[in-house]
């Protein structure tokens, strides 16, 4: 029977990697799913140096289209938006992105794999809302009893380090992710402005504002800059 890695990049599965390795623990592969251009730049090299560093070769996955299309392009066919240009911005009620992203994991993994999921030992919440197509499916943080910030200590020991990602947010899923804290949003302005430009730019092309309360990605930029220029002032 195949075993199977859901490899999402992060600390809890690279240390999940990490971990089974030194356990010699049955790998038949690491499956990765492919936000795109959704993915922090710094995952994607972070992708590269664990295929060094372990001599595996990781599975990308990828939905049929692109979420970049589905973002702003794919016209709907169905319910209340119908006939707009793209699924926009996610929201707690509408999570097309996951949507696509578990279906496509689903599909690849089949009903027969064992698969090997990266929950943290405090996450074991996550444990009874998870859905997984898969004969098996094996938690081995939680069976080691290793919390998150252990993982994240394993993977600094072993020299991944995300390229600082860690140091300044909590997730480092899709940079753009409308349901990240507000926290999270300023330190995307502040350390990655490229990436929040990007944002700007997809604000532009959605029919929907960024926010469920409404909110829009320039009315962040426009906190966030008064923000800077306030704390500029105090400084001098």
């Amino acid at each position: 029977m195949k075993h199977i890695i859901s490899f999402s990049g992060g600390k809890d599965s690279t240390a999940m990697l990490l971990i089974l390795l030194e356990q010699n623990k049955p790998i038949d592969e690491v499956v990765f799913f492919d936000a795109g251009t959704w993915e922090f730049p710094e995952m994607r090299e972070h992708i590269k140096k664990v295929e060094k560093y372990t001599g595996l070769n990781i599975t990308k996955l990828t939905p049929p289209k692109s979420f970049d299309y589905l973002f702003s392009e794919h016209i709907i066919t169905r319910g209340e938006n119908k006939g707009k240009a793209g699924y926009g911005f996610p929201a707690m009620t509408r999570r097309w992105c996951t949507r696509e992203k578990i279906r496509t994991i689903n599909k690849y993994n089949g009903k027969h794999e064992v698969v090997y999921i990266g929950f943290a030992f405090d996450e074991q919440y996550r444990v009874k809302r998870h859905e997984m197509k898969a004969k098996k499916v094996e938690y081995p943080l939680i069976e080691n009893e290793i919390t998150e910030k252990q993982a994240l200590a394993i993977c600094y020991e072993h020299g991944f380090n995300w390229g600082g990602l860690y140091q300044h947010f909590n997730r480092v899923s899709c940079w753009n992710c409308p349901m990240q804290r507000k926290s999270e949003l300023r330190k995307l302005y502040k350390y990655h402005p490229d990436l929040w430009k990007r944002l700007e730019e997809m604000q532009n092309k959605s029919w929907n504002s960024f926010k469920m309360d409404y909110k829009r990605v320039e009315d962040f930029t426009k906190e966030f800059e008064a923000e800077k220029l306030q704390y500029k002032l105090f400084e001098g």
